[in-house]
């Protein structure tokens, strides 16, 4: 069994030094593996990065991420990517990693994704060249998670995104801004590369569960959905337990095995 503490839309500004550390030590021996995805900043700024860096630093597990909308509104992607990745941090763009954990191979794929809509109220790549870059842009990264996917060699297959591949885990925001919150090519890229588990963020009123089309479990794990710290998902053999609660951090973190919140 393999323990996947995640969360999304941490949005940590300059005068957050301290909020995020205490969540991340808290996962020391209760979790395999912390997915990150996304919205780690708040206006994608590097000073914001580092202070995502300093709360990561030295974690007691492998950290693995994508960055999100936010992350990229300042221009500062890559060197936020980079200060991340100095600090640890393995950041994923159309690319993916392996975790070996206890004898199974964790294999995550990961892209930001983008918008474009879900089937039946999709943009199409068709008419003015704007609106063939913006749906193209999706095709791209959903065709980068595929290809991430169909690489890994590993017992089981997480994808992790920002934008969310199913209108399901929507739920609650509102219907026309559905086409900004996700994309069902990324839901397609999914079942086609063999993942077991997505997790995105992005919709913060949207709703944690969901699945695609070919029955692939969908996790919105942005943390004002998940309304704590982050979530423990359990996966792979010997998976009773489909997932666990992390209480808030405070006094200290702790994880409430009596209250699973499943796959």
């Amino acid at each position: 069994m393999m323990r996947i503490a995640a969360v999304g839309d941490i949005h940590l500004g300059a005068d957050s030094g301290g909020t995020f550390g205490p969540v991340v030590r808290g996962l020391a021996g209760r979790a395999d593996v912390l997915l990150l995805a996304g919205d780690l900043t708040q206006h994608g700024l590097p000073a914001e990065a580092e202070v995502v860096a300093a709360e990561v630093a030295g974690a007691p597990l492998p950290v693995i991420a994508v960055l999100g909308n936010h992350d990229y509104h300042g221009d500062a992607e890559r060197e936020i990517a980079g200060i991340l990745t100095g600090a640890g941090v393995t950041v994923l763009e159309g690319t993916s990693t392996v975790v070996d954990v206890d004898g199974e191979r964790l294999g995550v794929a990961g892209v930001k994704g983008f918008g474009g809509g879900f089937a039946g109220a999709s943009g199409s790549d068709f008419g003015e060249p704007l609106m063939k870059a913006f749906v193209r842009h999706t095709k791209e990264a959903a065709a980068r998670l595929q290809h991430a996917l169909d690489a890994l060699d590993c017992d089981f297959r997480i994808a992790l995104t920002h934008y969310a591949p199913v209108p399901d885990t929507l739920i609650g925001e509102r219907a026309e801004i559905y086409p900004f919150l996700g994309s069902y090519h990324l839901a397609e890229a999914m079942d086609a590369g063999g993942a077991g588990l997505a997790l995105h963020g992005h919709a913060h009123a949207g709703s944690e569960r969901g699945s695609t089309a070919g029955g692939v479990p969908v996790r919105n794990v942005a943390r004002p959905v998940l309304g704590r710290p982050c979530a423990i998902y359990a996966v792979g053999v010997g998976a009773a337990v489909e997932g666990v609660r992390m209480a808030a951090p405070s006094p200290a973190p702790e994880v409430d095995l009596a209250a699973p919140t499943g796959l």
